[in-house]
């Protein structure tokens, strides 16, 4: 596959990588897995100073207006330096819900200081019977007057331990599946009736519990008509996918270029490990499959780009599929390939091998899209 950067996109990503190496290494991640907080408010204000925050909002939404791919370059550099950032949580979710769906004002209120890293959002529609599936919505959230009244459970709300406001998907109406019925509200964090219980991944970001019970949002904090949100939190679930695609893209690079440099300085038996044969094929095949998560990702953000929901919902489970078989097998043979030390938590690879899996178990494992490309028009109307 043929991809090249044109020359504002190349100054993108040399301003990321140039930004990373000098103010957020990897041992800043290793040290912010023991903070409450999980990164640093100091840092998102930087980014949002810099306009990546902004990168994939149009100007009308008070943003830069760039494209998906413009974003995948900036995901590709943070993820290869795991930068715990929210940027996923925040912008590609919450925050595109809130700019599809939110009037002017709301997004001036609520948007807008996200973008310039003042606050953060956070999305909240996961539930324990949902298995992945966006559309599976049991919160009710039933019209009472001026406001409503949200009773149900989102489980796994990344970042919202911290979000300074919550996008609640709830059903105002229909069946747990259906397209219709869904509704997003804006919901600040901790508001009564709408306790947080802070989760710890294992790749030593940061989640939440959330409880509705007896929450009441003025119709004021409704997002959007009145259960029109369905096709938009499908998209920002797909965009979501493509965005950890494109941090694993970074993670599979830095991880082996951590594992070739090793295999170049241990030895064993008087001489390099990296003059071994059968480590070379090995290496060999850690790039093959980097080179196939980034041909996919790539796809994937020009896709979304494009905007055919089709050819990107295929797209980017296409990419998410491969990021499954590919980032798994990158890390796996780095953890193997680096020997005792490579199990140790004082090795940095051990941090990419947690982040992968967070990454691959992340808007739908490998098996999910695999199904889903299976069930695609694109897929079932032939290549």
């Amino acid at each position: 596959m043929h991809f090249s950067l044109s020359a504002d996109q190349q100054l993108l990503k040399d301003s990321v990588a140039s930004f990373v190496k000098r103010q957020s290494p990897i041992t800043r991640a290793r040290e912010l897995r023991r903070d409450p907080l999980g990164y640093s408010r100091d840092t998102w204000a930087t980014l949002g100073e810099l306009g990546w925050l902004g990168l994939p909002f149009s100007e009308a939404q008070g943003g830069l207006g760039g494209s998906f791919v413009d974003l995948s370059i900036v995901l590709e550099e943070l993820g290869a330096a795991l930068v715990p950032e929210p940027l996923i949580s925040s912008i590609v979710l919450a925050g595109h819900v809130v700019a599809e769906l939110g009037t002017e004002a709301q997004r001036a209120e609520h948007l807008a200081p996200v973008v310039a890293g003042a606050r953060t959002l956070a999305l909240a529609h996961t539930e324990r019977d949902g298995r992945y599936d966006p559309l599976w919505v049991s919160t009710t959230a039933a019209r009472r007057g001026d406001s409503y009244a949200l009773d149900g459970e989102k489980i796994f709300v990344l970042g919202g331990h911290d979000a300074d406001d919550l996008v609640v998907v709830a059903r105002t109406s229909g069946a747990p599946g259906e397209l219709e019925g869904l509704t997003a509200f804006l919901a600040p964090r901790g508001a009564p009736g709408v306790p947080v219980s802070p989760l710890g991944p294992i790749d030593g970001r940061r989640a939440a519990h959330v409880t509705l019970r007896g929450a009441s949002l003025p119709a004021s904090a409704r997002l959007g008509d009145e259960g029109a949100a369905g096709p938009v939190l499908s998209q920002a679930l797909d965009r979501a996918a493509a965005a950890a695609c494109a941090e694993g893209v970074g993670l599979t690079r830095a991880v082996l270029e951590m594992t070739t440099a090793y295999l170049c300085t241990r030895e064993q038996f008087g001489v390099k490990i990296g003059s071994f044969q059968a480590l070379q094929h090995r290496a060999v095949d850690m790039f093959i499959e980097t080179e196939l998560v980034k041909s996919a990702s790539i796809r994937a953000a020009i896709a979304l780009d494009a905007g055919d929901p089709v050819e990107a919902a295929w797209a980017v489970s296409l990419a998410k599929a491969q990021l499954g078989v590919g980032g798994k097998y990158v890390v796996q043979q780095a953890i193997q390939l680096h020997g005792g030390v490579g199990i140790t938590d004082e090795h940095d690879v051990g941090l990419y091998f947690k982040r992968m899996h967070a990454l691959m178990s992340s808007f739908g494992d490998e098996a999910h899209h695999v199904a889903r490309v299976a069930s695609s028009p694109r897929f079932t109307a032939g290549l």
